[in-house]
């Protein structure tokens, strides 16, 4: 049975990085987004495979939902096209309502604001905050240490086999998407 998906949160770059296959990445993940009828909820900014991916899903006619802290729209890195944008206080307050506005998470290649953003949500998963699927868009290997990284932790005894899983990992957007769905 498919999970109802109206939104997917997707954590990202706030830069492209150096290999432009991360950006074509962030424009299938939109297309797949748009085809599914499934808004994107993401950081609000206008900068880096952020700025890629809404760009992309509004090109495409879809909806796109940002959250910023209004240190980042003082900085002018804020989104001015979006479909709606939520300025919030701090970081503590956009990562709450960016879970409370979707219905999944993905994590696409990015720094370590992607990766606090990615094992929050895991973590608040195998607390029991929420019952919402999470996802890794492995472009061109990017996740491949990480997930080596978590079963090194598994086999330590440090995570349960069943909290690893929760982490689905695919490199084919509409793979992911269908899998998050399941």
């Amino acid at each position: 049975m498919k999970k109802i998906m109206k939104s997917l949160c997707v954590y990202c770059g706030a830069t492209s990085g150096v290999n432009p296959v991360y950006a074509d990445a962030a424009r299938n993940l939109a297309k797949e987004m748009v085809n599914n009828d499934i808004a994107l909820v993401y950081g609000g900014g206008n900068v880096g495979l952020m700025g890629v991916i809404a760009d992309a899903v509004l090109d495409l006619g879809g909806k796109v939902t940002g959250v910023i802290p209004q240190a980042l729209v003082d900085k002018e890195v804020a989104h001015q096209r979006l479909t709606a944008q939520h300025i919030v206080a701090d970081m503590h307050e956009r990562k709450a309502m960016m879970a409370a506005l979707s219905d999944g998470f993905v994590a696409m290649p990015g720094g370590l604001g992607t990766l606090e953003e990615l094992f929050e949500m895991l973590t608040w998963s195998q607390l029991g905050f929420h019952d919402k699927p999470i996802g890794l868009l492995n472009v061109d290997g990017y996740y491949d240490g990480l997930l080596a990284f978590v079963q090194y932790q598994v086999a330590q005894g440090f995570v349960k086999p069943q909290q690893a899983a929760l982490m689905l990992s695919e490199h084919d957007p509409a793979v992911l998407l269908r899998r998050l769905r399941a």
